[in-house]
C-alpha cells in the first residue's frame, strides 16, 4: 500500500464529488467504502440535528400551540422531515436522482396502495382527532362499546394509546377512535355528577329519608358536600348532594340522589361507599326500602260464584251416578 493524497480507485463520474472528501486520508479508499462511509455520516448527523431542533423548538412550539399532542405532532415531523431529507441525501450518494426517486414512489405507490390505504386512512383521522379536539393527553376517557376507562397517553397522526386503570395500554387506530362513542371526563372540568335511585314504601317517612340520604352522601371523602353552584354549560346544579322526588310508582316513593366527586378514576369506589352508607342510615330509621310485592283483598264487593249442581248433572256423562250417598231421598 502507497502513500498519498487518497483518491477513489476506479472512481465513476458519480463518484467523483464523492472523492474530495477523503483527500487527506493517507490510504486509497474504494468507491463502495466512500459511498457507505458518506451515508453512515449523513445519518449521524441526521440524528443529531433532528434532537438540536427539537431541543431549540420544543418550548417555543408548546408555547405556540399549548396543546400536548399537537406539539408532539410538530416535532415529530420536524423529526421526520430531517430523516425525510437525509435519505434523499443517501439516496443521491449512490446515484439515484430525485426524477428516478420519484418514479419508483410513483410505481411503488401503485402497487400497494390498496394496503396503505387503512394506514393513510388512520393518518387523515389522526389530523382530524388534533383539529376536533375531543380529548388530549392526560384526559380520562371511556370507550362507551367497551366499558372500559383510562387515561390517554399519547396522542399520534397514527393512533392513539391509552393507560387503562386496570394498568394495561390499549393502542387504538384513530380510524376506529372516530367511529366509536368515546366520553371525556376531564376535558373542561374533572367532577363528575353520579345519580343513586332509592325507593321507599309509601308509609316511610319521606322527609326524613331525603334527608338522611343526603347526609349519607356527604360523609364519603370525595364527595363535594357543598359550596357555589356546578356550571355545565349554561346550567347550574347544586354543589351538595341533594335527594329529589323522582316519581310516585307501584311500589313506592322512587328518590333520586344526585351528588359530585372529585376524581373520576374513583366512581366505582365512590358509588359504593355512598350506597353503603345510604344502606346503614336507613336501616335503623323509620325507612322502608320498597320491593315488587302486591296486596290481594277479598271482601263483599269482590264478587261471587255461582254453583248449579243441576247443570253440573246434566253435563255428567252417561252411566255416572251422582255425587249423594245412597239411600238419600233427593226428591224431599
Amino acid at each position: 500500500m502507497r502513500s498519498g493524497p487518497a483518491r477513489l480507485l476506479q472512481a465513476t463520474p458519480t463518484d467523483q464529488p464523492i472523492a474530495g472528501l477523503y483527500d487527506w486520508l493517507p490510504v486509497d479508499v474504494p468507491p463502495w467504502a466512500a459511498r457507505a462511509l458518506s451515508a453512515v455520516i449523513v445519518v449521524v448527523l441526521a440524528l443529531v440535528v433532528s434532537r438540536l431542533l427539537v431541543q431549540l423548538l420544543g418550548r417555543r412550539v408548546a408555547q405556540r400551540f399549548r396543546r400536548p399532542s399537537v406539539t408532539r405532532t410538530v416535532l415529530r415531523s420536524i423529526r421526520a422531515g430531517v430523516y425525510v431529507l437525509a435519505v434523499f441525501a443517501v439516496l443521491n450518494i449512490y446515484g439515484l436522482g430525485i426524477g428516478d426517486i420519484g418514479l419508483s414512489v410513483a410505481v411503488f405507490s401503485a402497487v400497494i396502495g390498496v394496503i396503505l390505504a387503512p394506514i393513510v386512512g388512520s393518518f387523515i383521522s389522526g389530523v382530524f382527532l388534533l383539529a376536533d379536539q375531543p380529548y388530549e393527553i392526560g384526559d380520562m376517557i371511556e370507550l362507551a362499546d367497551r366499558n372500559q376507562r383510562g387515561f390517554v397517553e399519547d396522542i399520534t397522526l397514527r393512533h392513539t394509546k391509552v393507560f387503562t386503570l386496570d394498568n394495561t395500554f390499549l393502542v387504538l387506530p384513530n380510524g376506529m377512535m372516530r367511529d366509536r362513542d368515546v366520553i371525556n371526563y376531564s376535558a373542561e372540568d374533572p367532577r363528575t355528577r353520579l345519580t343513586l335511585d332509592v325507593q321507599v314504601t309509601y308509609e316511610s317517612d319521606i322527609p326524613e329519608a331525603r334527608k338522611l340520604i343526603e347526609r349519607a352522601a356527604r360523609k364519603v371523602d370525595n364527595v363535594i358536600e357543598g359550596g357555589p353552584d356546578i356550571r355545565v354549560g349554561a346550567a347550574r346544579y347544586p354543589a351538595a348532594p341533594t335527594v329529589y322526588i323522582n316519581e310516585f310508582a307501584d311500589h313506592g316513593v322512587l328518590l333520586t340522589l344526585r351528588y359530585w366527586v372529585t376524581e373520576p378514576y374513583k366512581l366505582l369506589a365512590s358509588r359504593s361507599k355512598v350506597q353503603t352508607n345510604v344502606w346503614e342510615a336507613l336501616e335503623d330509621a323509620d325507612v322502608e326500602i320498597a320491593y315488587p310485592h302486591s296486596h290481594l283483598y277479598f271482601d263483599e264487593t269482590s264478587g261471587e260464584m255461582q254453583v248449579s249442581v243441576a247443570e253440573r248433572d246434566r253435563l255428567r256423562p252417561a252411566g255416572q251416578g251422582s255425587d249423594e250417598p245412597e239411600g238419600t231421598d233427593s226428591g224431599g
